[in-house]
């Protein structure tokens, strides 16, 4: 939370927590934006693991948002402030309060630190709620509210947890359904205290509150989720005052997040090896070529699948791995494709072991020719179609993709990596080669630039 910045204005925090004795500092996450305000109270919180036994410094850097660009050095610095976790975690509450700091001459504010151990519990409750009646407040039309969740802390404090999208020009909203982690509503203590507040969007005008717990929510829609929302200063100084509007659960449904550990104790964890061969500097008979078939010794890719199929075949059970390349001419009509089985069986793609799958692939470099372009997002979407269709935590997919640096559809692959993100899979790209692998780290960072820029 900050208080008193420098104007009203839209912002964002960077943390940056410091490694190893070089004292290196690296971006660890990033805030989501608030407008309009100058004392933002921001949602995201930042997960760390805390050490007792060590010094874990942390800094905080505070921006003045200018563009959409995910490049921070796009945007005004208005401050930053230094303190380590233990600090934080050692003060009254785990409550911390300190001065920022950064420009010559100017009073920056303050940015205000809260801390709490998180529960096991990984529950995720989704949930849609809507408001009737609620109290016009924009004197040339109705209003346009939101709803922000804050819950009680242990010391007695409220910590924000969720806000939803604005609605406009209207007093009857239904907000969008919308997940969140059961300890981000509660910790794990079902019975603690959730306080919703509405707003009015722009001028943050308050219009009311009601209160309610995970227990009473998790009842679902039933009379008993029907809520007044209550404005104190009317409430005070009006005799005839009933309410600001009331709030309506629509649907309340709570799911299990399955960790990694949890798919591998099912049972049947599953490997899906996705082998990428594109020849850009020859083709697998020229000794200049990645693909070349040395006598002597295994190519680039040979090794990359080897060095890290061994690693990862462990947590398969029956050691059969669905093999396929793209980038190339199948015979014997010579048509590209970007999904073919290695082992030229349609109907099954399997390997036994990774010797089986080195096999496969040495014996498809002698029948099919190499080609362009480099599609990624075909063979993602390949493996998250599969992983869509497992969701009861039986079944995980690992999707290996050996690459030499270049991705000719870097928008659809960005975009198939975001919808994935919430499969039961895992995608691991190796690079190989001399070649620059720009893009490859533009993948591993679409995630945090989309939830940047759209808010996802």
């Amino acid at each position: 939370k900050i208080c008193k910045m420098i104007s009203e204005s839209v912002y964002l925090i960077l943390l940056f927590i410091c490694i190893g004795f070089s004292k290196m500092n690296i971006v660890f996450g990033r805030t989501e934006v608030i407008e309009n305000t100058l004392n933002p109270d921001f949602v995201r919180k930042f997960v760390l693991d805390y050490f007792f036994e060590e010094k874990q410094n942390l800094r905080f850097d505070v921006y003045n948002v200018d563009s959409r660009s995910s490049n921070i050095s796009k945007h005004s610095f208005l401050g930053q402030t230094f303190c380590t976790l233990g600090e934080i975690i050692g003060s009254a509450g785990a409550r911390l309060e300190r001065t920022l700091s950064g420009i010559p001459g100017k009073k920056c504010g303050n940015i205000i630190f809260t801390a709490e151990e998180l529960s096991n519990c990984r529950d995720i409750a989704t949930m849609q709620l809507c408001a009737n009646k609620l109290d016009k407040k924009d004197f040339f039309g109705k209003s346009d509210p939101f709803l922000v969740f804050y819950r009680s802390n242990e010391d007695g404090t409220f910590t924000i947890c969720h806000k939803t999208e604005v609605i406009k020009n209207t007093l009857n909203p239904v907000w969008q359904s919308f997940t969140i982690p059961v300890r981000a509503l509660c910790n794990g203590d079902y019975d603690r205290l959730i306080q919703p507040f509405y707003f009015l969007f722009l001028s943050h005008d308050f219009i009311g509150e009601f209160t309610t717990s995970y227990r009473e929510l998790s009842r679902g829609q039933s009379q008993f989720n029907v809520y007044e929302v209550l404005n104190p200063k009317k409430k005070g100084r009006k005799k005839k005052y009933v309410n600001s509007g009331t709030v309506t659960l629509l649907s309340f449904k709570v799911e299990s997040e399955y960790t990694f550990v949890d798919f591998i104790r099912g049972g049947n964890f599953q490997q899906n090896f996705i082998c990428v061969f594109v020849c850009i500097v020859g083709n697998p008979a020229q000794p200049t070529s990645l693909h070349y078939m040395s006598p002597y010794q295994m190519n680039a890719y040979a090794m990359a699948l080897k060095a890290v199929g061994e690693i990862i075949q462990d947590y398969d059970s029956d050691k059969l791995f669905p093999a396929y390349g793209f980038g190339a001419k199948i015979p014997p009509d010579g048509n590209v494709s970007h999904a073919f089985p290695l082992n030229s069986d349609c109907e099954n793609a399997n390997c036994v072991g990774i010797e089986g799958v080195l096999e496969a692939y040495y014996e498809c470099l002698r029948t099919v020719q190499l080609y362009g372009p480099t599609n990624f997002a075909p063979v993602i979407n390949q493996v998250a179609d599969s992983a869509a269709d497992v969701l009861d935590g039986s079944q995980y997919f690992v999707l290996l993709m050996i690459t030499d640096g270049v991705i000719s559809d870097m928008v659809q692959t960005k975009e198939a990596v975001v919808n994935a993100s919430s499969l039961p899979m895992s995608i691991i790209i190796v690079g190989v080669g001399p070649a620059e692998f720009d893009g490859e780290y533009g993948v591993h960072s679409t995630l945090m630039i989309y939830t940047f820029i759209l808010g996802k």
